[in-house]
């Protein structure tokens, strides 16, 4: 019984940011239905060797339908007038060709969220474009301000275009545009745009670059790797320790812990003396391992912690504490957040296989037997 219980999500089969968002309202207890193409589409997604484990995916059931199909328009309305919400990722206006776009979902539920997804918009020059992450967080601006100086922009992986800026901004978009409706307000369209999202990810930059305190020149400012006390340093074994001692107790406590309390050093924001700084971090970094590190600044308040590996991390104490990852279907993955102290969130089933509940779905979705044997007879599978 989470926040969003009672809720219904009709998701057309994507990939990145709209299945994720989706993921973030299945958690929260959302009925999220997927509809999947009937057969797989050769160029969905990128290529991945092994068996795959789509955890994104998870907490939804499926069923299948052939967007071309004579009758699927139909379906496919029928099925939004009993949603509250609808998520799509396609390019501006294949929903509207598909006879299943906004006007025509709206008309049939008035109440009805209708959520896009897209990296540049509905609108604009570039919205029929093809892009990825990369491409919209280059051109929010974000992207110029990730890397080493001299050294081309790093790629963050792709969690601020398509999931910080996308898919999340998309989850939050269409639950206030929900609340909106149930507070007496009319449905409407949430058109979230990575390119935006990644912006408004950076805002706190845009302040800092207009009041002069930012320069656009990589690893030159607090934030971007660019003062010795806002990075990471290797150690001994090979593995790296990550620094962000910004305030002065917190710098000074680094110093302690480092030995260096009573080295003559320059003082911690005379810029000229950071590379001074820089040397003494990394040379004394590299005397110890990863863990006898961690032991010295273990209870301490230097903002010093362990660049963990992604198969480390779930066995820190501290996640383990709070149970930040959980094992669920054969696959340990982040648990479902923020934390709610009246309806917690949970994983409620693995990712469907193509059709997958989809008879239990539509009925629960208030379809009868009779219609649902209808449907199931023309495009859709259980």
């Amino acid at each position: 019984m989470g926040v969003l219980s009672g809720i219904r999500v009709l998701e057309f089969e994507a990939i990145g940011p709209a299945p994720f968002g989706c993921m973030l309202l299945a958690d929260m207890g959302a009925d999220v239905l997927r509809v999947d193409r009937a057969v797989a589409a050769g160029d969905l997604g990128p290529k991945i060797s092994g068996k795959h484990k789509n955890v994104t995916g998870r907490g939804r059931r499926s069923i299948t339908l052939d967007l071309k199909h004579p009758d699927s328009a139909d379906i496919a309305l029928e099925l939004m007038s009993k949603a509250d919400i609808v998520i799509e990722g396609f390019r501006p206006g294949t929903m509207e060709k598909l006879g299943i776009g906004p006007d025509a979902a709206l008309a049939r539920n008035p109440k009805l969220v209708y959520g896009r997804m897209t990296g540049w918009g509905q609108t604009g020059p570039l919205a029929q474009r093809a892009g990825h992450d990369l491409n919209y967080i280059a051109l929010s601006g974000v992207l110029s301000a990730i890397g080493r100086a001299g050294e081309a922009p790093v790629p963050p992986l792709n969690l601020v275009g398509d999931y910080g800026g996308g898919g999340m901004l998309l989850a939050l978009g269409v639950v206030a545009a929900l609340v909106n409706v149930q507070r007496g307000g009319a449905g409407q369209v949430v058109d979230a745009a990575m390119i935006e999202g990644a912006a408004q990810l950076g805002t706190t930059i845009w302040g800092l670059v207009a009041s002069g305190n930012w320069r656009e020149a990589r690893e030159s400012n607090l934030l971007d790797g660019g003062t010795p006390w806002y990075d990471s340093y290797r150690t001994r074994d090979g593995h790296y320790m990550a620094v962000g001692a910004v305030e002065a107790r917190f710098y000074a406590e680094l110093l302690e812990k480092l030995g260096l309390a009573d080295a003559d050093l320059p003082a911690q924001h005379d810029r000229k003396g950071w590379p001074v700084l820089r040397q003494r971090f990394a040379a004394v970094f590299a005397e110890r391992t990863r863990d006898e590190w961690c032991r010295v600044f273990d209870g301490s308040d230097a903002c010093v912690a362990p660049v963990l590996g992604l198969s480390e991390a779930p066995e820190h104490p501290q996640n383990r504490a709070r149970g930040s990852f959980v094992e669920y279907d054969g696959v340990v993955q982040p648990a479902p957040a923020p934390r709610f102290s009246a309806t917690p969130s949970e994983i409620s089933r693995p990712a469907p296989q193509r059709g997958e509940g989809g008879r239990d779905a539509l009925r629960d979705w208030g379809f009868d037997d009779e219609r649902i044997a209808g449907l199931l007879g023309l495009a859709v599978h259980s």
